[in-house]
């Protein structure tokens, strides 16, 4: 029969030699990590909509409040944040939360290519409930 041979980890018991914690690897993995979060917060989209092809308006600003997205596109789908329904749902989605108290900003994202009476009529409809407001999306222009 073989001997196997056993291998023992010979630990100084020298005191003088004081136990340290690395920072400069540390630091470069939480400086990985920073930089990960700042690219990632890059790329957050808050619109619940679906990508349309907004109108450009120089007065464009950003809205703060409960946000409910309807989409128009040319082919004539309406979309409630990103869920093709039709009018009445959209009607009846909007008086049930207006109904709880809630702030409600229903942002109409139309595609410039809509036809005018189509919007008009999802306005009309949201500006006839009590509590909600209306917001229309646009895009600021692009400068050259």
């Amino acid at each position: 029969m073989k001997k196997e041979k056993s291998y023992l980890m010979q630990l100084s018991e020298d005191p003088d030699i004081p136990a340290r914690i690395e920072l400069v690897p540390m630091i470069d993995v939480i400086f990985a990590i920073l930089t990960f979060f700042i690219f990632a917060t890059f790329f957050v989209n808050r619109n619940e909509g679906l990508p349309v092809n907004l109108p450009q308006a120089k007065t464009a600003r950003p809205q703060v409040s409960t946000k409910v997205a309807i989409t128009l596109r040319p082919n004539g789908d309406l979309f409630l944040n990103r869920t093709k329904t039709n009018l009445e749902r959209v009607e009846k989605t909007i008086r049930d939360l207006t109904a709880k108290n809630q702030s409600v900003t229903a942002i109409i994202n139309a595609d410039q290519r809509v036809e005018h009476g189509n919007v008009v009529k999802v306005m009309d409809r949201i500006r006839q409930i009590e509590g909600a407001k209306l917001a229309i999306a646009t895009q600021q222009p692009r400068s050259n």
